[in-house]
């Protein structure tokens, strides 16, 4: 089996506009004469590779904390493909793929509003894309709604360089942050039949 990272790193990752930036704080350190290191960290819920939950773009969606953990976990179809995908791109990609989609787009693939309601209706149950969001900038809420509308998990910010199209198992399971609309996530594609 074959393992593949595509989190990125949480403290160097470029964050979305407006965003604030992850700080650290040393609390003990053991360079400074302590006996143990411990640090504070404080940073947006969209940081790095993370998960969007319905309650990001709907009030009444659920948050992460509540989220079925078996949307994180299972078959995932990986596609290259750019530019933003109308309602008719997805109805003759969808056929071909498994419960969980990523888009591979070095970040310049993202769904329309026609895309993501094809989307809803189709049973898949997450969507994720190397780009900082599912939705391009001129219509972000639209996407996003019509996603968490389905209860579709949305993952964001991944890192996909050397990840080749094809089947793999996703597990992509977020902090559980009871009550919040996102979390951070340790994102990995496993390749079966791969490796040692």
């Amino acid at each position: 089996m074959l393992l593949y990272d595509i989190s990125r790193e949480v403290l160097t990752s470029p964050v979305y506009e407006d965003d604030p930036k992850p700080s650290v704080s040393f609390l003990r350190s053991i360079g400074e004469g302590d006996r143990y290191n411990l640090s504070t960290l404080s940073l947006c819920t969209h940081t790095g590779t993370h998960v969007d939950a319905p309650l990001h773009f709907d009030e009444d969606g659920a948050d992460i904390g509540s989220m079925k953990i078996t949307q994180f976990y299972g078959k995932c179809t990986v596609v290259t493909i750019e530019g933003i995908l109308t309602g008719e791109d997805m109805e003759r990609l969808l056929p071909h793929c498994s419960r969980r989609l990523i888009l591979h787009s070095s970040g310049k693939a993202f769904l329309s509003v026609h895309a993501a309601r094809v989307i809803a209706d189709s049973g898949l149950v997450l969507v994720g894309t190397d780009a900082m969001s599912i939705a391009p900038a001129f219509n972000e809420f639209e996407t996003h709604y019509a996603l968490a509308r389905a209860n579709i998990a949305v993952l964001e910010n991944l890192y996909l360089e050397g990840v080749r199209d094809g089947t793999y198992t996703l597990c992509a399971f977020p902090l559980k942050l009871g009550g919040l609309e996102a979390a951070p996530c340790r994102a990995v594609l496993l390749e079966e039949g791969k490796g040692i």
